[in-house]
């Protein structure tokens, strides 16, 4: 068995998926689009979202800004550097908050990193080899003949029939037996031996008993044998 990968700590992904790598950048953006206006909000929203310290005190030190801002509109056109001031806040929140919201989207929209990891797609692709087994295994018990003419649990023969990982015991030589779970060479060689002397297997349950394989190996080999006569 290969040995268990090194603890790797999580990160935020640098490859999220598309759609919400998209939805980050947007979210990162709107300080800038909306000259600074949204800015608050758009760290008060994903503060409320990620319960974290920091977007809780950057949302607080927006919304104080913004709040200056507000306080000094109404007093823009006089000529005590009002016009400056809303100037350096209406920066502070749309350039640097922007900025700020850049650096941290895949902290907000990928804290755990593992946006860019594909769990679904993996489990929906082992559960479609599962159902591909099952209906291979069911072309095998009703038509045979066919099931060998498709080449069905014969990975080392040129073929096009998808069988999900099948392996036909009674006829695919030691190398390939061994892509059973828990088959090593010498068990391969086992098998090999007692099928020619018996003339083949019916069942995992079978063969493990015939063949003496070890027991905590059957339901394992139930879901990737099948035993084509």
């Amino acid at each position: 068995m290969n040995a268990p990968a090194p603890y790797e700590p999580r990160v935020p992904s640098d490859s999220m998926p598309p759609g919400r790598a998209a939805l980050s950048v947007t979210w990162a953006a709107l300080p800038f689009l909306t000259l600074g206006y949204a800015t608050p909000f758009t760290f008060a929203a994903a503060a409320l979202w990620r319960r974290s310290a920091h977007l809780l005190v950057s949302s607080a030190v927006y919304i104080g800004i913004f709040a200056l801002m507000l306080y000094l509109l109404p007093d823009i056109g006089k000529e005590d550097g009002t016009q400056q001031a809303v100037g350096v806040l209406l920066f502070l929140l749309a350039v640097v908050g922007c900025g700020h919201a850049f650096l941290i989207r895949r902290r907000v929209f990928d804290p755990h990193g593992l946006a860019g990891i594909d769990n679904e797609a993996v489990v929906e692709r082992v559960r479609r080899q599962r159902l591909l087994r099952e209906k291979a295994r069911e072309l095998a018990a009703s038509d045979p003949g066919l099931a060998k003419e498709l080449r069905i649990g014969r990975p080392d023969l040129p073929r096009q029939f998808k069988d999900g990982g099948l392996v036909d015991v009674n006829h695919a030589p030691a190398e390939v037996l061994m892509l059973l779970p828990g088959i090593t060479a010498e068990l391969a060689e086992k098998i090999e031996r007692v099928r020619t002397e018996t003339g083949g297997f019916m069942s995992a349950e079978e063969m493990s008993v015939v063949a003496g394989l070890p027991p905590q190996l059957t339901g394992d080999l139930a879901d990737y044998a099948v035993f084509i006569r």
